[in-house]
């Protein structure tokens, strides 16, 4: 069975700094969100901001576990490893 723990990290530092770019993309647009809704912005703004929110988080967790399927199904000679139902109920818990 995989390690799926929150100590099971990212090891490849260019998917690393491509998820961090897509967390604080996301953290940018929430912050925009809270400023609207506090600048009482038209609804359609607010969806609008919320939806880009949402996309970048999507994002940012699609490139999560593709790396994970790149890293952890392989083992350290290379040879794929059987544990694809862990990373399916990930990724599905991302729909």
């Amino acid at each position: 069975m995989t390690d799926l723990t929150p100590s099971a990290a990212i090891h490849d530092p260019d998917a690393q700094r491509k998820i961090a770019n897509r967390l604080r993309r996301a953290h940018g647009q929430l912050a925009a969100v809270i400023a609207a809704v506090e600048d009482d912005a038209p609804c359609h703004t607010v969806v609008q901001q919320l939806s880009a929110v949402s996309k970048a988080l999507d994002r940012a967790g699609f490139l999560v576990i593709s790396t994970a399927l790149r890293e952890c199904l392989t083992d350290a000679e290379g040879t794929a490893k059987p544990e694809v139902d862990e990373l399916e109920k990930l990724f599905l818990s991302l729909a």
